[in-house]
């Protein structure tokens, strides 16, 4: 397990708003924006990034329907030279895909501002998505393991985001542990909110790795776009939450979510 002194935390537009500050905060400044700037700023990035989308997309798409023609007259290469064009082409199709993850990934960072809430049973939410996820999980050899806390307040929560969400974050775990492992999932209640930890067994983090986690576009790994976490980050936000991580190379990684009942 992490260490649990060692965590990066990541305040919500609720406590910002209040100048309440974490243990590794220094404070916050009273200029901060409130929750109705931010809210507009979500979706101004958001216009912003539809429009970016479409522009990169159309072109992207004629490419990539172009390299498959292409593929398609060199199915059967006659020559060196023809199964040299074919291999280039064909590393081209996987870098468009690939430009077009990013691309995906990219909206759906920007977008995450526009939540639809609506009171949810948390246990009921985590169940779901372990039902989903199974598959995946077993494909790479991850047991997941829930304990799930009884008689928690409800929350109020965007389900399709939620499940983004821990999506997210059980990605994250599965490919910290490449080998498999186990990914355990709680809940409980803590000082008055509802907490959901997702651990993992997996390599874990430095401190230079965990002090950039949440940076937009970081990844440690071969193609990653490095907005995986960060939307992860963002969606708690919108949900007048907070996220911690706590890790050590070698033991793991824990991230701890925290949101407010439903009737708060």
């Amino acid at each position: 397990m992490a260490d649990p002194t060692s965590h990066q935390e990541v305040l919500a537009d609720d406590q910002i708003d209040r100048g309440e500050s974490s243990p590794s905060s220094s404070g916050v400044s009273p200029d901060a924006p409130s929750s109705l700037q931010l809210r507009r700023q979500y979706e101004e990035v958001a216009a912003l990034a539809g429009g970016l989308a479409h522009e990169i997309r159309n072109p992207l798409s004629t490419i990539g329907m172009l390299l498959e023609l292409m593929a398609e007259d060199l199915q059967t290469p006659a020559t060196p030279r023809d199964r040299r064009i074919l291999t280039q082409v064909n590393t081209l199709q996987r870098e468009c895909r690939h430009l077009e993850e990013i691309l995906n990934a990219f909206l759906q960072f920007a977008r995450v501002g526009e939540v639809e809430l609506v009171e949810c049973d948390i246990n009921q939410l985590v169940r779901e998505f372990v039902e989903f996820y199974k598959p995946q999980a077993r494909d790479h050899r991850v047991e997941i393991s829930p304990h799930l806390a009884s008689d928690l307040p409800p929350i109020r929560a965007d389900r399709s985001l939620f499940r983004q969400m821990l999506l997210n974050l059980a990605l994250n775990a599965q490919q910290a542990m490449p080998g498999g492992g186990i990914m355990e999932l709680q809940t409980s209640l803590d000082d008055g909110c509802v907490q959901l930890a997702i651990i993992d067994n997996g390599v874990g983090m430095d401190d230079a790795a965990r002090a950039r986690l949440f940076d937009v576009f970081y990844s440690t790994k071969v193609g990653g776009s490095g907005l995986g976490l960060p939307t992860v980050r963002k969606i708690v936000e919108a949900h007048q939450g907070r996220i911690a991580c706590q890790s050590e190379p070698g033991r793991g990684t824990r991230f701890v979510i925290s949101l407010p009942p439903a009737q708060s």
